[in-house]
């Protein structure tokens, strides 16, 4: 199953991975400092992203409790994948070229990078 979150649902996604399960109440406390968020939009992206098949709900106890069903490992490999594509064709080495360009990337991160790449290319 391929994850796409929008900003909005990533932001519960973080919070679900650092501490799961939570209630309602919980994860818009956490997000409220940072978005302003009410309980209703909350409630909206819990549903949106039930449906989506990102998170899993628990009605068995007296409060909902909502647990990530995708890990961030996944769900990073998903994005990173779709923003790949759409702004890079599918070129990995295009969107390096533009880190590179853009001074994003300094040259101890592309030797770490081509150092991950050799082990890799290795095993």
């Amino acid at each position: 199953m391929t994850v796409q979150c929008t900003e909005a649902e990533w932001k519960i996604m973080e919070v679900l991975w650092d501490e799961s399960p939570r209630t309602m109440p919980e994860i818009t406390k956490a997000l409220e400092p940072e978005t302003g968020w009410t309980r209703h939009t909350v409630i909206t992206l819990l549903k949106r992203m039930i449906e989506k098949g990102s998170i899993t709900i628990d009605e068995s106890g007296p409060l909902k409790k909502y647990s990530y069903k995708v890990t961030r490992d996944k769900a990073s490999t998903d994005q990173t994948k779709k923003f790949l594509s759409h702004v890079f064709s599918g070129k990995a080495s295009l969107l390096i070229n533009n880190l590179v360009s853009s001074g994003e990337v300094t040259v101890d991160e592309m030797e770490t990078m081509l150092d991950m790449i050799r082990t890799e290319g290795k095993g």
